[in-house]
């Protein structure tokens, strides 16, 4: 028994789930390294990077995915249709997201003796609130605790099975 078999998509549903908080969190810690950076190599402030995630969804084939791992077929097309048929397996759990700057202008200060002030002595400052990124990290941080919860009752029901 493989774990990305068919049967067993909690695992990979749960695997991206993880994955994909993991990429958010690191982009929230950056975001709070830096948010006092004025002057990146684009120019400018450095702008605050957020996910935009897509549907986690099981991409695996519709219709007879049981009946076939298990070597059964119809031998005759006028037989009773079994609820096995409707089984939606998982081969695949597709996660689609991107990484996108926010465009919102930063705050400006006045700072007239700072490197990066225009000729106002106005210095632009990075788009990124911590007290924000302070919530979303928690936010993050509880989802991802979520899906390992449900990755370890995953694998406890297959354990549980293994026992009897």
């Amino acid at each position: 028994m493989k774990i990305g078999d068919t049967n067993y998509s909690a695992f990979n549903i749960s695997a991206k789930g993880l994955n994909l908080q993991r990429i958010k969190i690191k982009l929230i810690a950056e975001n709070i390294a830096n948010s006092e950076t004025t002057n990146t190599k684009e120019g400018g402030p450095y702008k605050r990077k957020f996910l935009r995630i897509g549907e986690i969804k099981d991409t695996g084939k519709v219709g007879g995915s049981i009946m076939q791992s298990i070597g059964m077929r119809s031998t005759n097309p006028n037989h009773f249709q079994s609820h096995l048929n409707k089984y939606s397996g998982g081969d695949q759990v597709d996660a689609k997201y991107d990484v996108l700057d926010d465009n919102s202008k930063g705050e400006f200060v006045f700072m007239p003796n700072h490197p990066d002030a225009d000729e106002n002595g106005y210095v632009q400052l990075p788009n990124v609130n911590i007290i924000n990124e302070m919530v979303e990290m928690i936010t993050a941080t509880r989802s991802y605790e979520a899906n390992l919860t449900a990755l370890n009752s995953a694998k406890e029901i297959v354990k549980d099975s293994l026992e009897i």
